[in-house]
């Protein structure tokens, strides 16, 4: 195998970019500096003959997204692996080496976090190719972006001169220094920011595991072995899973390797980790208001307001060094300043129990996805979006009725042993107790607004009969 086999890591989930960001619907997913996400942007840059298909690591609630986000951009996983529960980056790298290795021992794999905002693509794969003798010669290849800032959010790597072109040893890691110690790196000219991107082959990477990290390969192997596949994905085994220490490649593997050789990354690099990161990101003059989605900013100034819901206006007047993010059920209102904070106060929200705090409210499902549109005693009405060729289970419910009114496409609809075809503006009554199934069988995305009657209206409300999704 002479191509280099990306690895992509899309299962964490941060809470500095909340309400955008939350649990159910992380960052990568996010469409935060353009009109793809910042995973769909990932995928872009590995798309050339140079690499294979990527193999793409996510969580289970994540699984449908993905392969929704991949549909969108029309690209192909080689393998969706699913872990079981986060366990940081050390074991999900070493389970997609050691899937490789059952192929190709000898294949080359780039690591890459999905939530980074690298903004010269062709750079980045120059920087790629730069570093691909040093793989050869055996060594474990690590990323660095120039420092334009004494930042003391980000790691940073250590060589012993200024870097040029070429891999350079790696003399050691500074973890996120304080304001002084990071002027002075920045002055010298010998630090890069840490990327957290690393190229190496399959059996090198192994090989420094059991080095270095020995408690983590047998039971990584195990949930690899008993691994199961579901549709399209490839489920590691829970218990040995259960088992693994969380830890970071950083500190399980490479901080103790002596074979680690750096490449330097010419291009823009951010890791988008803060509502103010992103205002940098977006490359507007000093003094000037940042708007998305509808808004209108009156005499403002260092200014991002974001309304991510259609109809929604977000006026700002007179503000100064304010982010402003509106989305249909929650809005952050905060200094710049004190973007950081964002993550304490969503730890404040989940401890009173808000659901806000880490549900999305648009959930996505391998069919498709829905959101809450009201929401009452006795009702809840929904929006509904089916993809092309896609169907929901043969379900019932003990306790609501629900009310479906097609306003795009065609539905196929199954009512107990009733089948029919519901066109846009008709709609059809599912009595409570009654086994239905909603079908798009067109080439367009299939859209109905529901209206659910009852006591209860919860997601475990749902007995299911039949399911193409093999969902309990």
């Amino acid at each position: 195998m002479n191509k280099i086999v990306p690895i992509i890591l899309a299962g964490g989930a941060g809470t500095r970019l909340w309400p955008l960001s939350r649990k159910s619907y992380p960052k990568q997913f996010a469409r935060l500096t353009g009109p793809e996400s910042l995973f769909q942007q990932a995928l872009r840059r590995v798309r050339t003959s140079a690499f294979c298909a990527p193999i793409v690591l996510t969580a289970n609630q994540y699984r449908f997204i993905v392969s929704e986000q991949l549909s969108e951009i029309d690209t192909e996983a080689g393998t969706i692996i699913i872990e079981p529960e986060v366990k940081n980056t050390a074991p999900a790298i070493l389970a997609a080496a050691l899937h490789v290795q059952l192929q190709s021992p000898d294949a080359k794999l780039l690591v890459m976090p999905s939530d980074h905002n690298i903004l010269e693509p062709h750079l980045f794969r120059a920087a790629v190719q730069a570093g691909l003798p040093a793989v050869d010669a055996g060594q474990l290849v690590t990323f660095g972006a120039y420092p334009k800032t004494p930042e003391t959010g980000f790691g940073y790597l250590e060589l012993s001169a200024p870097p040029g072109f070429e891999p350079s040893p790696l003399e050691g890691y500074i973890e996120k220094p304080d304001s002084d110690l990071a002027r002075t790196m920045l002055k010298s000219g010998r630090f890069l920011w840490n990327m957290g991107i690393f190229m190496f082959t399959a059996s090198d990477i192994i090989s420094a595991y059991e080095d270095y990290c020995p408690s983590l390969c047998s039971n990584v192997s195990a949930a690899l072995e008993y691994a199961k596949p579901d549709l399209d994905f490839i489920r590691l085994a829970a218990e040995p899973w259960s088992e693994l220490e969380a830890i970071s490649v950083d500190y399980a593997v490479m901080e103790k390797a002596n074979n680690l050789a750096v490449v330097p990354y010419t291009g823009h690099w951010s890791d988008l980790g803060t509502w103010a990161t992103v205002n940098d990101e977006s490359k507007i003059e000093a003094g000037q208001a940042l708007s998305e989605g509808e808004t209108l900013a009156l005499g403002c100034e260092d200014v991002l307001l974001r309304s991510e819901t259609a109809g929604q206006v977000i006026v700002g007047v007179g503000l100064r060094n304010i982010v402003a993010v509106a989305m249909s059920d929650a809005v952050l209102i905060a200094d710049l300043n004190s973007a950081q904070s964002v993550r304490d106060a969503v730890e404040q929200l989940v401890a009173r129990g808000t659901h806000q705090a880490e549900e999305f409210p648009r959930s996505h499902r391998p069919w498709g996805w829905f959101e809450s549109l009201a929401k009452g005693d006795r009702f809840q009405v929904k929006r509904i979006v089916v993809h092309p060729g896609e169907a929901l289970s043969l379900q019932s419910h003990v306790h609501r009725a629900e009310h479906w009114i097609v306003v795009q496409g065609t539905a196929k609809v199954t009512v107990n042993e009733n089948v029919q075809l519901i066109s846009e503006n008709q709609s059809v009554y599912i009595p409570l107790g009654a086994k239905h199934r909603l079908e798009n069988p067109g080439p367009v995305p299939m859209i109905l607004i529901e209206v659910q009657t009852g006591s209860y209206f919860g997601e475990d409300d749902i007995v299911r009969y039949e399911d193409r999704y093999a969902r309990n």
